[in-house]
């Protein structure tokens, strides 16, 4: 740093011992008088170029300038005479751009890193390997297929030709879809299934039996005030006949709704003669005949409950893999043996179903684990996994089967639906049994 202001440079010098540094330099040379004038052509900031007359340099810096003072200019007195020389003689060489330093050195110089040949190029960063047994079930490589492997599975669930690929039963199963915990995918499965069923070849008949009648919307059924439903069967003696709505669409698929009126059926039902067994009747009574009869309970132990599993013969249990739906097992299971001792001897837990699987947690391979050591073949190979796709077709009055039969739920719900069928026909039920 000069007594008059100024300071020097080592581009100026020629010295690459005393670099700048990148946050101390400043940006370009100037006078006080404004921009270089003669034979100045642009280029570097300090560069004359070659057969123009360097510009005057007498100007001295003030603090007014602006320009910060560097920490590290030279303290040692110049007169302006030897200043004028130096720049007169320096001839500069072109500017390197600046490199990426190794190992992250912030304050390298131009110079000193376009010496460095030897300097290794920087890699670009790969990152590491994902171990495929780490790669959960619902991000798998599966739920991605390629367009034409999700058309074949689509075409496959759809069955557009309507051919029998589902072996149908020799005699109808009435299946009741219960849980006593809500939540764990009853009304889900109940339509699916039925859906599944009914597009390879089976007549299926879906009992909503739930209040809320969230069975009557999966399948688009009309069941707001004043429309017949399961209630006056119940209530009134009305044939099911009368009420049953044929699905728009799925052919094959007939299904009875279920209004708000079904809510008050279980305090009226107190007083009925043989309360218990009004809609085993009313099923034995229908005209046609069906090859499955699915009956959705709601999520209780009360009548509504008991009367579907008097007239049923299988029981199919949906059970979410967490802790909270195997809490209340044991309590269905009792239940259920009571109905078999006392109202309807042929009823059995013929089927269970593991639903809303997450491969990510270990709690789902625990649950999934105790539930298979615990009723060994009742529980169905295929898993239900947690499938957005499975609860988007509701909103839209359809079920997974035809609002996206390429997902990875509708597969799941198809294979399951198959494994029911086969299983029907190797161990036939009768309902006089």
């Amino acid at each position: 740093m000069h007594d008059d202001g100024r300071y020097d440079d080592p581009r100026v010098n020629g010295s690459a011992s005393d670099h700048v540094s990148r946050e101390t330099a400043y940006p370009s040379w100037s006078t006080e008088d404004g921009p270089r004038s003669a034979g100045y052509t642009g280029g570097h900031a300090g560069q004359v170029p070659t057969g123009a007359e360097p510009a005057d340099f007498s100007g001295t810096r003030r603090a007014s300038d602006g320009m910060a003072r560097p920490a590290n200019a030279s303290g040692d007195a110049r007169s302006a005479q030897a200043r004028r020389n130096s720049v007169a003689s320096a001839r500069f060489e072109a500017p390197v751009p600046h490199q990426p330093t190794p190992d992250g050195v912030r304050d390298a110089s131009p110079t000193a890193v376009a010496s460095d040949a030897s300097a290794a190029p920087v890699e670009p960063y790969a990152a590491p390997p994902v171990d495929p047994s780490l790669v959960s079930r619902e991000t798998s490589e599966d739920d991605d297929p390629p367009l034409a492997m999700e058309a074949m599975r689509a075409v496959q669930i759809l069955n557009p030709s309507g051919e029998v690929t589902m072996p149908r039963p020799e005699r109808t199963r009435v299946m009741c879809v219960a849980n006593q915990k809500g939540g764990v995918g009853k009304t889900t499965t109940t339509v699916n299934l039925a859906v599944a069923l009914a597009l390879h070849g089976n007549r299926v008949l879906v009992i909503d039996l739930d209040p809320q009648g969230n069975a009557s919307t999966g399948l688009n059924v009309p069941h707001h005030t004043g429309v017949p439903d399961v209630y006056d069967c119940l209530i009134n003696s009305v044939p099911l006949s009368d009420v049953a709505q044929a699905v728009e669409g799925i052919p094959n698929l007939w299904c009875v709704p279920a209004t708000i009126d079904l809510a008050g059926a279980e305090i009226e039902l107190v007083s009925v003669v043989a309360r218990e067994s009004r809609l085993d009747r009313a099923i034995t009574a229908y005209p046609g005949h069906f090859d499955y009869v699915f009956i959705d309970c709601p999520p209780s132990l009360g009548l509504l409950t008991v009367n579907a599993l008097v007239a049923a013969q299988e029981v199919l249990i949906p059970i979410q893999c967490e802790y909270y739906a195997l809490e209340g097992l044991n309590q269905l299971i009792n239940n259920i043996n009571l109905v078999r001792q006392h109202l309807n001897p042929r009823l059995e837990v013929s089927t269970i179903l593991l639903t809303m699987y997450d491969r990510r947690t270990r709690l789902a391979d625990a649950v999934e684990q105790d539930v298979r050591n615990h009723f060994g073949d009742k529980v169905l190979r295929a898993v239900i996994p947690r499938n957005v796709r499975v609860s988007e077709a509701p909103s839209y009055g359809q079920s997974v089967m035809t609002y996206d039969p390429g997902s990875r739920g509708a597969t799941s719900y198809f294979e399951a639906a198959q494994e029911i069928a086969e299983r029907g026909v190797m161990e036939p039920v009768s309902r006089n049994a």
